[in-house]
């Protein structure tokens, strides 16, 4: 339930050109080899339905798109498609209650709600058998909501979006967006105001606005619905005539002409912000949706900034060193399209100074043009990301996402064939007329700066005269059909789930002593990796916090013989993704390789491995980046408490005191040497002692001979890592509450955190349940009482990360700001009646969290990176192959006697306590609760003398 800003395919184009490619080669100017098939009918209502059979799991994505967003509305209405979104959740006349509810008694997965510019969709898998459940709750929101909508939904789905628009605003840079809007687009351009709107607007909309907008725009002749995964055509158009076809159809509402709003003249203009660095944005207004020109701006935004190697990059974070990141990309939207190009200065660099360069660079590219090595190159990306991304039926940017955009935008569910087909033809010159055509002289842009400061409030604009809402007739072409289904006998509930089913592993041992684990996925050519090392940041030597990930990050700037620049455009031009990191019990490195590209691609993840060059330029690059992204940690208010919590939870020095980013502190970084680095790859990267996962198109005996060959001669010769004996640390006697000040936060981010005993622990799955209940699903306690009863937050959640030694369990929650005393409040009330035995865990709760963890398996693992992830854990905390299974066991047979004896282990009687917020809001109303010993604490976690 979320705004979102530019189109998804647009976005996951712009995601693919950066996944890297494959050496060129002679091919024909066609679709690429992985497609989505798909079959289409509409029903006498105007709904339009698209069907895509993927049998590789008992799963069906099910995706409904309705063609309204921010545009469609008119003055002095903004953020009413978003908080319409919102209301859709809420239930519906025949299903009163939380939407979310049914969907977790059947395990759905990848379910949510999204808003932009153009669209509203909504989205979740459910598993075959559940198909039923599905479509007669979307079709009953769609036919039958707005009984269901009163005065109460409406105040508290208004405090839950005004909760998310202070959330997006108090991030550093949050305010860049609103503005960018106001300024690319003329007053009264549809696109001219934000989708999440303004709070003046918020506030005004009243019960009757909102029931005229969705008599207005959510009838089935303005929606597409996308069934993808294991369905067929025949039994698709059976189910859907049956729930959908009596829902009456809405006015045919006209769509707001095209206008890209293209500027003559380049403007600029600055704002400041609680932002450790100056960050540049340079913006086009660029082609619509689907022209072919947006195409082929994307893949000239790779060439110029969208890779590791891109122009701009040499530029400026390699040959100058002017900035510490910049990118660039086209985000494709109905009505008019933005490229852009984004810039985090170095401290201490001239801002006007990189505007220059990127000027130069852009200018260099539209006067001459990309170079034939550099169209192949990163034309070819696109299909190695193409192929990546359609392993997923629905999600964000899954098959069903793909299928509705262009079903919805372009009234034909297979234009992505015609991008991409059009990204395969270009040539360096239709690229470099393309760019001169938006990009070039007289094509004005706009240059946004954002320097560090005060954060200064928007004022929004005045409030304009709302327009009346009037409710257009419905039209009379449509027909509805009759329906047997009886909606007052409730929602239709399987009889039988889909069994689990987890690869089976087979295993082998190369000649250096590595373990290999192979699990078998054939549905697309690809083959992912993942070398599992022992000993993580919590190995760091004393005095150096982050060497692990810092080490780790740097194994992919050159390798071999290859320097860092040439590493990429290897990387790339294999459509390999690779990279390494380092988390709190172990080291990994990755490798995604197309299957044609396969034993170059591991000979390349070899050299990454075995020969990275750690020279001392690419060091300090990095070693800046590094430093200015803990200065960016530390102006975020969530980067600042997982940076200060462990160390007061853990105690100093305690392996796991250390910022749970990875990355250390600026003393530690700026600290380190190339030994350092060298003793680091050395001692902790020992493959005798590791074990690579393997998951993807290719067997056993295929897959064993390339790793023996890459890496059987490979043996560490340094010291074995200290994989980190982790010491038990004593729970907190009373509470303690910590206060971090962010002067002029609209919101404050509040945590309450304690230990819990290892992962390895016999007891694990049953705090895990505990956990579900107060905070680990949308419908658990906390979340339910914050948000959706009292609409102070966004959203609130609870959880543990896993670790070889205690866990760190923490309660959060993001609330506004004049709500801090009373969401801290709430938060131990909750935790105290829960742990005491007071409001223990019912038989209900139990059994639908139980759910939620074991129906939604069959969905978890759709994707071989899901598969990996949970061998690379049970590989870590030394699981038998078949734990999937067994957790899957305890889970069922847990009783609520067991969930609550793990409860007691919430007890709030020890938690410490951090809040990031405006001080002068509240520090005086948490003194009041009488929590604990309140102490004032900087960024680093350092006391504060109170002034």
């Amino acid at each position: 339930m979320s705004v979102l800003r530019p189109a998804a395919l647009a976005l996951a184009l712009a995601t693919a050109l950066t996944a890297g490619g494959y050496a060129p080669t002679a091919r024909a100017s066609s679709a690429p080899a992985v497609d989505i098939p798909y079959e289409t009918f509409t029903l006498p209502n105007g709904l339009r339905v698209v069907v895509h059979t993927d049998r590789k799991a008992p799963i069906v994505a099910v995706n409904v798109w309705y063609h309204v967003g921010s545009k469609d509305e008119p003055a002095g209405r903004t953020g009413f498609a978003h908080l319409f979104e919102h209301l859709m959740f809420n239930g519906s006349e025949n299903a009163p209650g939380e939407f979310f509810t049914p969907f977790k008694a059947i395990g759905a997965t990848n379910q949510n709600g999204t808003t932009n510019s153009d669209r509203t969709n909504y989205f979740e898998n459910v598993p075959t058998t559940a198909l039923d459940t599905a479509l007669w709750m979307e079709s009953d929101r769609m036919g039958h909501l707005l009984g269901a909508i009163d005065q109460k939904t409406l105040d508290e789905q208004r405090g839950v979006v005004q909760n998310e628009k202070r959330q997006g605003e108090n991030q550093p840079y949050g305010q860049v967006w609103d503005v960018l809007g106001a300024t690319m687009y003329p007053k009264g351009h549809p696109y001219h105001h934000s989708t999440i709107g303004s709070m003046n607007d918020l506030n005004a909309a009243s019960l009757a606005d909102v029931k005229t907008w969705f008599k207005t725009w959510y009838g089935p002749n303005n929606a597409v619905l996308v069934l993808a995964g294991d369905i067929d055509l025949a039994t698709a158009k059976d189910k859907v005539a049956k729930f959908f076809g009596d829902i009456p159809a809405g006015p045919s509402m006209a769509q707001p002409k095209v206008d890209v709003a293209a500027r003559s003249a380049d403007s600029r203009s600055e704002m400041t912000d609680q932002v450790p660095q100056s960050r540049i944005y340079r913006v086009w207004n660029v082609a619509e949706y689907g022209q072919p020109d947006l195409d082929r701006l994307q893949l000239l935004a790779q060439i110029l900034g969208g890779a590791k190697s891109s122009r701009l990059d040499k530029r400026l974070v390699h040959q100058d060193k002017l900035v510490d990141n910049v990118s660039a990309g086209a985000y494709g939207s109905q009505l008019s399209s933005t490229f852009m190009i984004t810039a985090a200065v170095k401290q201490g660099v001239d801002v006007a100074k990189v505007e220059a360069a990127i000027d130069e660079e852009l200018k260099k590219l539209l006067a001459e043009g990309p170079t034939a090595e550099e169209v192949a190159r990163n034309r070819t990306a696109v299909e190695a990301g193409w192929i990546r991304g359609v392993e997923r039926i629905g999600g964000f940017g899954g098959k069903a996402d793909a299928l509705a955009e262009c079903a919805v935008f372009m009234g034909d569910p297979g234009c992505f064939r015609e991008s991409l087909k059009t990204l395969a033809e270009a040539t360096p010159e239709a690229l470099r007329a393309t760019g001169n055509a938006w990009l070039g002289a007289g094509k004005g842009s706009h240059t946004l700066v954002v320097n560090p400061g005060k954060r200064v409030a928007l004022q929004e604009e005045p409030a304009a005269t709302p327009t009346p809402f009037q409710t257009p007739k419905a039209d009379a072409k449509y027909k509805t059909v009759a329906s047997s289904v009886d909606r007052k006998t409730g929602v239709p509930m399987p009889a039988s789930f889909p069994d689990l089913k987890f690869p089976q592993q087979q295993h082998a041992t190369l000649s250096n002593g590595t373990k290999v684990v192979l699990a078998e996925r054939h549905d697309i050519p690809v083959v992912q990796m993942s070398y599992e090392f022992r000993g993580g940041q919590a190995a760091d030597p004393n005095g150096k916090p982050g060497m692990a990930s810092f080490t780790m990050s740097l194994l992919d700037e050159g390798a071999g013989d290859l320097n860092a620049l040439a590493f990429a455009d290897r990387a790339q031009s294999l459509g390999a993704n690779l990279g390494a990191s380092a988390s709190l019990d172990s080291s990994s490195a990755y490798l995604s390789a197309l299957k044609q590209n396969l034993e170059p691609s591991v000979t390349l993840f070899a050299d990454m491995l075995r020969k990275p060059r750690f020279e001392q330029a690419d060091i300090e690059r990095v070693r800046g980046q590094w430093i200015a992204g803990i200065k960016q940690e530390k102006a975020n208010p969530n980067g600042i408490i997982q940076r200060v919590l462990p160390g007061l939870v853990f105690g100093a020095g305690h392996p796991y005191a250390a910022p749970r980013t990875g990355s250390g502190t600026e003393a530690s970084i700026a600290g380190l040497t190339r030994t350092d680095l060298q003793g680091w790859h050395a001692g902790a990267l020992r493959p005798q002692d590791a074990t690579l996962v393997v998951v993807g198109d290719t067997t056993l005996a295929e897959i064993v001979p390339v790793l023996e060959k890459n890496f059987g001669g490979w043996k560490a010769s340094g010291n074995a890592s200290a994989a980190a004996a982790i010491p038990q640390v004593a729970a907190q006697a009373k509470p303690r509450v910590f206060l971090i000040d962010q002067p002029g936060a609209v919101q404050a981010n509040i945590v309450a955190a304690k230990t819990l005993p290892s992962s390895a622990d016999p007891k694990t799955v049953q705090y895990d349940m505990a956990n579900m209940i107060v905070g680990g699903d949308f419908t658990a306690r906390l979340n339910m009482n914050l948000r959706e009863d009292k609409h102070w937050s966004y959203g609130a959640r609870s959880g543990a990360g896993g670790s070889l030694g205690q866990r760190l369990w923490s309660a959060s929650a993001p609330v506004q700001i004049d709500k801090t005393g009373e969401a801290m409040a709430e938060i131990q009330r909750e935790l105290a009646d829960y742990a005491s035995g007071k409001a223990p865990a019912s038989k209900d709760e139990v059994e639908g969290m139980e759910k939620v963890l074991t129906l939604t398996l069959p969905g978890a693992y759709e994707t071989a990176s899901s598969v990996m992830s949970t061998i690379a854990s049970n590989v870590l905390y030394s699981r038998p192959d078949d734990y999937v299974f067994q957790r899957t066991a305890e889970i069922e047979a847990m009783t609520p006697e067991q969930v609550n004896a793990a409860a007691k282990a919430l007890d709030p009687a020890g938690l410490t306590w951090v809040v990031v917020g405006d001080l002068s809001k509240t520090e005086a109303p948490i003194r009041a609760l009488n929590l604990g010993e309140v102490t004032i604490v900087d960024a680093d976690g350092k006391p504060v003398a109170k002034k």
